[in-house]
């Protein structure tokens, strides 16, 4: 069966995750969602079966990425059935497919989250209309409720990552732990829950805790001594810890560098935080550097519901802790204090003040002295992102540029009305207690 993942209306509301990715790209576990969901279908092997149909803007990126993926292709879907699935549904651990003849739609809390539909209904599928698409499917054809569960917002990824951890470990591939790896590293909790590859390499001094839940560590990884690693965990491949503390719920993607105390968090590939700080209950994009000593608060004095500004007006989160939201590209000075509960977009540049730093930072702006304000040009921002990605063995591409200066005109109106804001009132304002990260 063909797969395609579509985006519907809802995905604004996990900006700034998703300003620079199609919002099944986002990673939770040891995966994204797009696995997640092609696994369940039974659908893991090769791209030609894979499609999907997402903002206009994100094309040229994804064929970037992938010139062999099919994106918003017509005629791709006119060529037979399709299963279609919204990218902020996670199908349920035990999901099985309906095996009804005909076509039907899938139901999550009473929302259409997938359907299995003939090539006359697929074609009909637009970008920024897929809403009103399943609208037409689920009055057409009988819904059949196949359970899972959405994601709405970005904490909603880090509130559910400890139990996909668990989940992925069950059923993606790992190995087990060799003699090699076993005589350098200490082992607390069960052997079996330790799953690392044999091209990793794990100096002495080092500490694995499985107590709690399985850890994996990908090919190529670094750890360095006097790193703790307490499960759930996983650790994607040639990224490198050095000397951290981490705890419980984190998954790291490939080629970063992480040091300092990490807790509860998700950081996509190429990010770096590598000195000391603390990062907890966080979700931190690609091509990220935190600076020396940034540390991020993820609980409020009083212990009370965190809310996060999400394109600047606050959004409650029903929980207690709620760390910070980076988009891709985005720096922070060295002793930088982010708030709990902060939002901070793409190609930002963060200062310390001495004091906690405002919750609400547009794409592209940048903090000085405290307050937002407006950021580095254009022009600089790429060369940064050039130098930053030639480190990498990666380019900072004409597409890259292009697609850039799209989000930055996208933004424009919340960074102007942002930087107005902070003209009139003192940096870092919000109606609540300060907090506290313990």
């Amino acid at each position: 069966m063909r797969l395609c993942l579509v985006e519907d209306h809802a995905v604004s509301g996990l900006e700034p995750l998703t300003l620079t990715r199609p919002v099944h790209d986002l990673l939770i576990g040891a995966t994204t969602i797009a696995t997640k969901i092609g696994r369940a279908f039974g659908v893991v092997s090769g791209p030609w079966q894979k499609s999907c149909v997402v903002r206009s803007q994100l094309v040229e990126m994804l064929g970037q990425a992938d010139r062999r993926l099919v994106v918003n292709d017509r005629d791709w879907l006119a060529r037979g059935p399709v299963l279609v699935a919204n990218g902020r549904w996670i199908p349920p651990e035990s999901f099985q497919p309906p095996d009804n003849a005909g076509p039907w739609v899938g139901l999550c809390e009473g929302e259409p989250a997938c359907a299995s539909v003939g090539p006359d209904q697929a074609v009909q599928l637009e970008p920024g209309a897929v809403d009103d698409w399943f609208e037409r499917m689920t009055a057409r054809y009988r819904g059949i409720d196949v359970g899972g569960e959405w994601i709405r917002r970005p904490w909603d990824l880090v509130a559910r990552n400890g139990v996909h951890l668990e989940r992925d470990f069950a059923t993606e591939p790992r190995q087990g732990v060799s003699n090699r790896h076993l005589t350098r590293l200490a082992l607390v909790g069960p052997p079996n829950r330790l799953s690392i590859h044999e091209t990793a390499r794990i100096d002495p001094y080092t500490v694995f805790d499985t107590t709690n839940g399985p850890i994996t560590l990908g090919p190529g990884v670094w750890v360095q001594p006097f790193t703790r690693i307490e499960g759930p965990c996983w650790i994607g491949a040639d990224t490198q810890l050095f000397r951290a503390n981490v705890r419980g719920a984190v998954s790291i993607g490939a080629t970063c560098r992480i040091g300092g105390e990490v807790e509860a968090s998700i950081v996509h590939g190429f990010s770096n935080k590598y000195h000391e700080g603390f990062l907890g209950h966080a979700y931190i994009g690609e091509w990220v550097n935190l600076g020396a000593i940034t540390s991020n608060s993820d609980l409020r004095n009083d212990y009370g519901e965190v809310h996060v500004p999400l394109q600047g007006e606050p959004v409650a989160t029903g929980q207690a802790k709620v760390g910070c939201f980076i988009g891709d590209h985005t720096r922070t000075g060295m002793g930088s204090m982010l708030n709990t509960g902060t939002s901070i977009g793409v190609m930002c540049n963060v200062l310390p003040a001495g004091i906690l730093l405002p919750k609400h930072v547009p794409s592209f702006a940048a903090v000085h002295y405290g307050r937002v304000a407006q950021g580095f040009p254009l022009g600089t921002l790429f060369e940064t992102a050039r130098i930053v990605m030639s480190r990498r063995g990666r380019e900072f591409t004409a597409v890259d540029e292009a697609f850039y200066r799209r989000i930055h005109e996208q933004t424009r109106l919340e960074r102007e009305r942002a930087i107005q804001r902070a003209s009139v009132r003192s940096p870092g304002h919000w109606p609540v207690a300060r907090a506290s990260s313990l």
